[in-house]
């Protein structure tokens, strides 16, 4: 099994999560990378790094990277603290899958995505001849992990995986990323200044760790390089959709569909663990959400992240194989509607439980709004708490002569329909 950045990161969820990657820099690592990088992720003068370094050059020139491309790799590379920092610092990120599915899958990114897959349409279908992933499906990927190539990362790749080989927490890994990086190089697939990724070392258009690019990438123009990281992003897609098929996708099956269970469906049904036919889940009530009958794919299973009272899927085997590429469910979920929505298909059905202040995500943005109305700048009305809603409660709260605790509540709420 090739691990993807879930496989190895502790922690994060989703798609925001990158694997790390390290390069080495020796006494000329204090060169500053193009880009507007915040200090802590341009190269800082350590000598440990440096020893790191030189021990580590006599095993890559033992492993077969040659010392022309040593040379060039560690020219401008260097220790980065932040890197070390988001590393030691991750969190879990316990987002409802409401929220998660309002960031992964706005209207905003439906849209945008419906107009890149206008835009790229014969290239996916030529994708599509070749690796048997449809279009929709490579885009949802596409727009979960760079937002359809805004956001691949300018991070200095050698430099990141470097640092956390010698910080030491992880160190096999990101040597044996650092020489996968390194081995970019050598076969001439880019040169070290484009080999930029996410402060994790994600790189391209949908965010291959050194490794994963090394066993799954593809020149599909045959012009002799895999190239994931230019504002062409044939290489990458081709290289999502290949890296999908040699997963196991199998084509003309669906990843799954969003279901209505019945009342009083139990809960000890749900779950990866337990799988049924389509006609035995159909004979236990459980309807698709559009209607018509429950697609046969194979054995599938219930999904029902937030109980059996809010939406529910149905699940089959390539859904399992977008797991491969990040294995939480709730990602899983999200790519599987985004390729709904860019195929055509409309929100969920399903309604989500009210939260655990008792609100709806319509009273949720409503609060967003009144909040910016007043004064108190609480970001995008997404319905989506973050630091900025909770930093313009605190500035309502305060300016009310409410108490001041930066969480939302329905006096809250009152209060500012009252104006």
């Amino acid at each position: 099994m090739h691990l993807t950045r879930r496989a190895m990161m502790t922690g994060m969820a989703g798609g925001a999560a990158a694997m790390l990657l390290s390069g080495c820099g020796g006494r000329g690592a204090v060169s500053t990378p193009t880009g507007g990088l915040p200090p802590d992720l341009r190269p800082q003068p350590n000598a440990g790094y440096d020893a790191w370094v030189a021990s580590f050059r006599g095993r890559a020139l033992s492993g077969g990277i040659s010392a022309q491309t040593l040379d060039s790799a560690f020219r401008s590379a260097g220790f980065l603290p932040g890197v070390v920092e988001r590393d030691r610092s991750q969190t879990e990120f316990t987002r409802t899958l409401e929220d998660y599915f309002a960031i992964t899958a706005s209207e905003q990114k439906v849209s945008d995505g419906r107009a890149k897959l206008r835009q790229h349409m014969a290239l996916l279908r030529e994708i599509e001849a070749r690796y048997g992933v449809p279009p929709h499906v490579v885009a949802a990927v596409w727009g979960m992990e760079s937002n359809y190539g805004t956001r691949r990362g300018e991070i200095p790749v050698i430099s990141a995986v470097s640092t956390l080989a010698y910080d030491g927490r992880r160190g096999s890994f990101f040597e044996k990323q650092l020489m996968a990086a390194l081995r970019i190089l050598e076969r001439g697939d880019t040169t070290p200044s484009r080999l930029t990724g996410s402060w994790a070392g994600a790189m391209g258009h949908t965010q291959f760790i050194p490794t994963t690019y090394q066993a799954h990438a593809v020149d599909f123009r045959g012009d002799g390089r895999r190239d994931i990281w230019s504002e062409d992003p044939t290489d990458g897609l081709a290289s999502t959709a290949n890296y999908l098929a040699e997963s196991g996708w199998r084509q003309g099956e669906p990843w799954g569909l969003e279901v209505r269970l019945p009342q009083g469906f139990s809960s000890g049904l749900t779950g990866r663990g337990t799988r049924r036919g389509a006609s035995d889940w159909a004979a236990l009530g459980v309807r698709a959400a559009s209607g018509g009958s429950l697609p046969s794919a194979g054995a599938g299973s219930i999904l029902a992240p937030e109980g059996t009272g809010g939406p529910a899927f149905l699940v089959f085997r390539n859904f399992n194989v977008i797991l491969r590429y990040n294995n939480a469910e709730k990602y899983g979920l999200a790519v599987g509607h985004l390729s709904d929505r860019l195929a055509g298909a409309g929100p969920l059905r399903g309604d989500f439980p009210p939260d655990a202040y008792g609100f709806t995500i319509d009273e949720r943005k409503e609060l967003q709004t009144r909040l910016t109305g007043a004064g108190f700048d609480a970001g995008k009305p997404d319905g989506v708490f973050g630091s900025k809603t909770e930093d313009a409660i605190r500035g309502y709260q305060a300016r009310a002569g409410m108490a001041v605790t930066g969480e939302p509540s329905r006096a809250l709420l009152v209060q500012l329909r009252r104006g």
